[in-house]
């Protein structure tokens, strides 16, 4: 018997998209869809940071390898930012231009942990977190939090409840994918003041900070600098989702081992994205952030009134608990039913021990179709 190389284990155990179940039923539609399952928008960037708008003749080279760190305009770009949204500015040695806020952190967390290392999630959480710590060898510790914490003390409570002598860092996220929650400033204290007593390292990821209108947004990185990465991304700030660029900011011995492993998995980030991220944080991208957050408010709180839901306060989702509308085939029969009526969300499961909860994003179709989506999905509930 023909005898092949292994797969290794761990990443066997790896899941893939929380959509790829249902890919065949996106694939033989023939109907209109509502992609409510997909964290994106339907916005297009702003003019000057789209891609018709970056030429060989402005930008000699574009196309090229750039520096492993990220282009010297653009590490000064995000230091000026980083010191006028966060109140402590940073070197150049203590930023990373990474691919995406999915690269940085895969990189991050290759760079902290070792083999068995844990790291704490509150949940629910952002599906890539759990299984980017697991492809590195580290062990994922779901934390229940945004169903359970009620002040500061009770989250503090939460995670050292879940804390071991092989816990080497915390993540958490904020404004928050899936809930839409975000989590208040004198929280964020606490936990930064308990993770530094148990030396920790904090993965703060704040990719939704420009679209916080229910509740302030509060950067975790002037709390405890020593210990904070503040995780940063354009594909969520400015629309550039496809262009793979982000970036993080922390400790510089820290932020250099992660360098290393960037260099050794995709060397650099796309230059594209650079550029575009660059334009964008030169004025457009602002402008455009501050006209997605006021449009993504209010078609997020339409979504959740038609619902019958809690009003977002930040990102761009709701998650939103159907138990009364499960029956003996559970959240995948629920999944089904919705994609034969088109419209498609992503399983609670995806997002930790949530198997009555669906996530709905109301940001990647036009307000017009997410509506008629919600509509349906409506009826579907029962409301």
């Amino acid at each position: 018997m023909a005898r092949y190389p292994a797969i290794a284990p761990h990443v066997e155990t790896l899941a893939g998209s929380v959509y790829s179940k249902l890919g065949s039923r996106l694939a033989q539609a023939d109907r209109r869809l509502y992609p409510l399952h997909v964290g994106d928008t339907w916005m297009e960037p702003a003019i000057g940071c789209r891609m018709q708008d970056l030429t060989v003749e402005d930008h000699p080279g574009m196309h090229r390898y750039t520096s492993v760190h990220g282009l010297p305009a653009l590490l000064d770009a995000i230091i000026a930012r980083t010191e006028a949204t966060q109140g402590l500015g940073a070197e150049r040695e203590q930023v990373l231009v990474t691919a995406g806020g999915t690269g940085g952190l895969f990189a991050l967390l290759a760079a902290l942990l070792d083999p068995g290392d844990e790291v704490l999630i509150t949940a629910p959480f952002w599906p890539l977190i759990g299984t980017a710590t697991h492809a590195v060898r580290g062990k994922p510790v779901p934390v229940p939090f945004f169903d359970v914490a009620h002040d500061a003390a009770s989250a503090v409570a939460a995670l050292q409840a879940a804390c071991t002598d092989r816990t080497v860092a915390v993540y958490w996220n904020t404004p928050h994918n899936p809930t839409g929650r975000i989590i208040p400033g004198d929280w964020l204290e606490a936990m930064a003041a308990w993770a530094r007593k148990r030396d920790l390292w904090i993965l703060a990821d704040e990719v939704y900070g420009h679209f916080a209108w229910g509740g302030e947004h509060v950067y975790t990185r002037p709390m405890a600098p020593e210990r904070t990465f503040s995780v940063q991304s354009f594909s969520k700030a400015y629309g550039l989702t496809g262009l793979r660029t982000g970036y993080l900011v922390g400790p510089a011995h820290a932020i250099n081992a992660t360098r290393r492993v960037a260099t050794n998995s995709v060397y650099c980030a796309p230059h594209p994205g650079q550029l575009a991220g660059l334009a964008a944080m030169a004025g457009p991208g602002e402008v455009w952030a501050a006209e997605a957050a006021k449009a993504y408010r209010e078609i997020g709180e339409w979504t959740a009134d038609r619902l019958g839901v809690a009003r977002p306060q930040g990102s761009t989702f709701l998650f939103i608990d159907v138990a009364h509308r499960l029956d003996d085939r559970g959240l995948e029969g629920a999944l089904y039913d919705l994609a034969d009526d088109g419209v498609f969300v992503a399983p609670g499961t995806s997002f930790g021990p949530y198997p009555t909860h669906l996530r709905l994003c109301y940001t990647a179709a036009p307000p017009a179709v997410t509506r008629e989506g919600v509509e349906i999905f409506a009826r579907w509930l029962g409301r």
